[in-house]
């Protein structure tokens, strides 16, 4: 199967869904046109300072969401990520919204590119159905999360003489957010300490981390591509029995290697999941990962592969018996993203969740309790914006009208 076969058949399996046309086309509105288009950005303060990780420097205390408004001739509105420019979201301007609908492929066409999201919420609020329901509805009613927020926090000045405490302090701010999973960054040894001294900190941390959270808090590992793959049977053979959940990009992935750390954590009795593909920029690059069952779960960025994308990355693991966990990270909207995917298809592990928030976006009935995040039903994606605050925070690029 060539690449163009295989993404036509990814297209037309998204979820595993059938291609039983969710909707009647006399069901759809007509008569609709989009009248004004605004791109913006948002900025979300996080609960801490996220600190290195095994390959950049102190990620801070601010994200940034990429956005668009979509406005129409009949008064409904459409928001979400997107990364478009102004000259492709230029090319809405007059059109009808429900010529992008496919909704026998349950994906959306159109010049916006994996920038769906607005599209998405705009057929929500017309159709009166959230936007999972329209991905499929076939996952669970609550979805699973973890906080992925666990950084080098050892390394911060501010914290070096007394970085024990402070990864407690840490998990117990997710804790109290209501995480009941945690994932933590490990690969000091990569660039920012001598190498045996990073390995050696990154087992303590995870000790110490498993210590204090308890046994039945989920632990997952997240490298950065920050060992190679000796390295990573080395780290597993010191810290493995601390029930590590997932083990994410432990080295620059290929299909022999992930093989053979699967094979080895399976012979060593670690139930340890092995997880990649953040770093992907095609949909190609998983299809040999998937057809050898190489990674067991796939993190195909939110952002950059839309809803369409990590469905079609989803419908192509279940076959597999595989799973799939989006990356998320600096963007606010693209965990809200995630759990309307969770709540669409039946491989999903977890969202990862960035503690970020602003005064901008409300977004109500979304709520971690116990693990697990609640998806409102309301229409679209259920989110909506204090328009005051708008107006002073967030910064406008473009404003496009008909």
């Amino acid at each position: 199967m060539n690449r163009r076969e295989f993404l036509a058949h990814g297209a037309a399996a998204v979820g595993g869904l059938s291609l039983a046309p969710l909707l009647r086309a006399s069901d759809l509105p007509r008569d609709v046109k989009i009248t004004r288009v605004v791109g913006f950005t948002l900025t979300s303060k996080r609960s801490k300072v996220a600190g290195k990780n095994a390959r950049l420097d102190v990620h801070g205390d601010t994200a940034r969401d990429r956005m668009l408004r979509i406005y129409t001739s009949a008064g409904v509105e459409g928001l979400g990520n997107c990364r478009a420019p102004e000259t492709d979201a230029a090319k809405l301007l007059g059109r009808d919204p429900f010529e992008f609908y496919r909704r026998d492929a349950v994906r959306m066409t159109g010049p916006l590119g994996a920038g769906t999201m607005p599209l998405w919420d705009l057929a929500g609020k017309f159709l009166k159905k959230p936007v999972y329901e329209l991905l499929g509805g076939a996952g669970s009613e609550k979805v699973p999360v973890y906080d992925g927020s666990i950084y080098f926090a050892d390394l911060l000045p501010q914290y070096e003489s007394r970085w024990r405490d402070r990864f407690r302090e840490e998990l117990d701010m997710g804790l109290k957010l209501g995480h009941r999973a945690f994932k933590i960054k490990i690969g000091r040894g990569h660039k920012w300490m001598e190498r045996a001294a990073g390995d050696q900190r990154d087992v303590d941390v995870v000790r110490l981390c498993r210590e204090h959270a308890g046994k039945d808090v989920l632990l997952g590992v997240d490298a950065n591509n920050g060992y190679d793959l000796a390295g990573a049977k080395r780290f597993f053979e010191r810290a493995g029995d601390a029930e590590i959940a997932f083990a994410e990009e432990m080295f620059p992935e290929t299909v022999e290697d992930c093989l053979e750390f699967k094979a080895f954590l399976r012979t060593q009795g670690f139930k340890t999941l092995v997880a990649d593909g953040e770093t992907q920029s095609e949909l190609a690059a998983y299809k040999p990962f998937i057809e050898a069952r190489a990674v067991e779960v796939f993190q195909g960025d939110m952002n950059r592969f839309g809803f369409e994308g990590i469905l079609t990355e989803a419908a192509w693991a279940k076959e597999q018996g595989l799973q799939i966990a989006p990356h998320n990270w600096g963007s606010l909207v693209g965990y809200y993203m995630q759990l309307h995917v969770g709540r669409a298809i039946e491989n999903f592990y977890r969202a990862e969740h960035d503690p970020l928030s602003n005064d901008v976006l409300i977004a109500e009935g979304y709520a971690i309790r116990d693990g697990h995040a609640t998806v409102p039903d309301t229409p679209g994606c259920g989110l909506a914006l204090n328009e005051d605050n708008f107006a002073t925070q967030a910064q406008v690029h473009f404003d496009l009208k008909l």
